[in-house]
């Protein structure tokens, strides 16, 4: 799998047209997916010749895998922040918040995730199943064991964590819906966080 340079010599320059290649990248192919997005458009976006994005990534796919590496760092690291010392439903609330935020501020990386599963998940397969996999397992431990603490009321935990994914990130995939059905006025994002944790901690919290 090729990459930017990533070597100590790497200049202030160098670093931020990678972040404007990346960043660029991310919006050409969340709009038009990895087949329809072309090196020339990305280029375009961010303001560089073609020749000087070649310079930092030689082919399509290589920017392309970069920036899902990028975003799902980025992405998952709310659930890599979930503490088992944590009181669980303070907790599972900071997730749930954090999540639709995500979804709210930067919608294009939700999509462009979507659009590779969508696919197959021909480039991240490896990620999938491997790092990502053994993320929910340890944070699903984590969750088992708040439940057999007594401390959250019994779900199944991967679920759980498909749940709160599935529903915090349709705010991204789904905007165009979203908007048609309730006519995007400015609290929507803000009531779309209050209901979610509503129904989630609702339903966690023991009675």
């Amino acid at each position: 799998m090729a990459q930017a340079d990533t070597g100590p010599r790497k200049t202030r320059i160098q670093a931020q047209n990678e972040e404007l290649i990346l960043k660029a990248a991310l919006e050409v192919f969340s709009a038009y997916g990895f087949r329809g997005a072309t090196v020339d458009q990305i280029a375009a976006s961010c303001g560089l010749s073609k020749p000087n994005l070649l310079y930092y990534f030689r082919r399509k796919e290589d920017i392309y895998v970069a920036v899902l590496e990028h975003t799902l760092q980025d992405w998952l690291e709310p659930l890599r922040q979930m503490d088992a010392a944590g009181e669980p439903i303070a907790e599972i609330t900071r997730y749930i918040r954090a999540k639709i935020r995500m979804s709210r501020d930067n919608p294009a990386a939700s999509r462009l995730f979507a659009n590779e599963i969508l696919h197959g998940a021909a480039a991240i397969g490896g990620f999938l199943k491997g790092p990502l996999r053994q993320l929910v397992d340890e944070k699903a431990a984590i969750i088992q064991g708040w439940i057999a603490e007594g401390r959250l009321n019994p779900v199944d935990p991967q679920h759980l964590i498909f749940a709160i994914w599935a529903t915090t990130q349709h705010y991204a995939d789904f905007d165009a819906q979203v908007s048609a059905v309730t006519g995007n006025p400015p609290d929507v994002m803000q009531k779309a966080e209050e209901t979610l944790t509503t129904l989630f901690v609702e339903g966690l919290r023991p009675r």
